[in-house]
């Protein structure tokens, strides 16, 4: 880090300024609400309430916890302020052993317990079962158990998209797609001054905490962050390519470090994709899933997004059969064209092709001048294009 004096040994960790132990302070003292489904109240809670409390119960349930991290574009807004990638979830990474799948189940039910810690005063708890819990707060939950892989996610439900998001992990082979998404701060010894010391943070008086990339290299890694750049590694080894993301970062108005080298990645990410998302449906389903995660509901960049997507599918793919790439693309430009009926968006006209339909249907009171066709079915030749 260019502006921190204190350096660590290990090329892929750097301790945190006084800026930096500030805003993460801040985010781990904010209030996060956690919404209930139906009848059930709101939990009001803080990143290091709930850590603390999942830590605690853990412990007691004998289930050691090697340290706790916060991860992801959390971290990253911590080490730069308004780095343009935003920050929606908020990610704690908990290393933890996993050897059985008794485990996976213990850790599940510590998460749901200390949820209980969490509901407001006057809440009779007597009656309310872990199942219960489960069904009224948990947003996903999700099990991997490989000789690989062996973690676990429980994400809490926020009605805003800012989920708080557990990850328990014993091994994993990979934990970031590029280097800007690579941070993780490890929170101990911030949990520890919390728990000892009732004095107040200061530049002069604070904890020394530690920030990692996993991409292997932390002062690439924040260069990158810094100035909006775009850089992996081995691309095929991630689920997905990192084709979605890559495009996001695109939109944000991140540019790849070497241009030469994008395109030969791009391929890369392109055919990743379609070996993990071959089926139409499959493409669909992830494609809607990102964008409800990672855009808002009247987000305008949804269509740049899309429109982004959609020209790095046309230029770098090379895998696909001409039929099932116009499919892919067809899917996208139609999902496109929803968002700008949803959104009542007049787009530029370089970057749409519109299409209209012969005379006597246009008299027709009936007749919408959006046609959005089925992804599944033949085009119709009556649609023309406009140039």
């Amino acid at each position: 880090m260019a502006d921190n004096k204190h350096k660590t040994n290990n090329a892929s960790c750097s301790v945190l300024n006084w800026d930096q132990v500030s805003r993460l302070h801040a985010t781990l003292s904010e209030v996060v609400p956690i919404h209930g489904r139906g009848n059930f109240p709101t939990l009001k809670v803080t990143l290091k309430d709930i850590v603390q409390t999942v830590r605690s119960r853990l412990e007691e349930a004998k289930v050691q916890v090697r340290d706790v991290r916060l991860n992801g574009s959390a971290a990253g807004q911590v080490l730069v302020k308004d780095n343009g990638l935003g920050c929606k979830d908020l990610d704690l990474v908990f290393q933890v052993t996993l050897s059985s799948e008794a485990e996976f189940q213990l850790v599940r039910d510590v998460v749901l317990q200390s949820l209980l810690n969490f509901l407001p005063e006057g809440v009779s708890k007597l009656k309310i079962s872990p199942m219960t819990l489960k069904e009224a707060y948990i947003q996903k939950l999700v099990k991997v158990y490989t000789e690989a892989d062996r973690w676990s996610l429980i994400s809490l439900s926020n009605n805003h998209g800012r989920n708080v998001e557990l990850k328990f992990v014993d091994r994993i082979r990979r934990q970031f797609e590029f280097s800007v998404d690579s941070f993780q701060i490890i929170l101990d010894s911030l949990l520890l001054y919390y728990s000892c010391s009732e004095n107040q943070m200061s530049e002069h008086f604070h904890p020394t905490v530690i920030g990692e990339s996993v991409y292997g290299n932390f002062e690439a890694a924040f260069d990158h962050l810094q100035n909006r750049r775009i850089a992996t590694k081995n691309p095929e080894e991630i689920r997905g390519g990192g084709l979605l993301k890559y495009s996001n970062l695109l939109v944000r108005n991140f540019k790849p470090m070497d241009r030469k080298e994008i395109k030969s990645l791009e391929r890369y990410m392109c055919s990743r994709f379609f070996i993990d998302f071959p089926d139409i449906l499959e493409q669909q389903w992830k494609l809607e899933q990102y964008l409800q995660n990672h855009f808002a509901k009247g987000d305008r960049s949804k269509y740049d997004y899309l429109i982004t997507l959609r020209r790095v599918v046309n230029e770098s793919t090379v895998c696909l059969m001409g039929h099932e790439r116009r499919q892919t693309l067809n899917l996208i430009s139609i999902m496109a064209l929803r968002v700008l009926v949803e959104q009542n968006i007049i787009p530029n006209a370089t970057n749409v092709t519109c299409y209209y339909q012969p005379a006597p249907y246009v008299s027709d009171a009936n007749f919408s001048s959006y046609y959005i066709p089925d992804t599944c079915g033949q085009s119709y030749p009556t649609w023309l294009p406009c140039n």
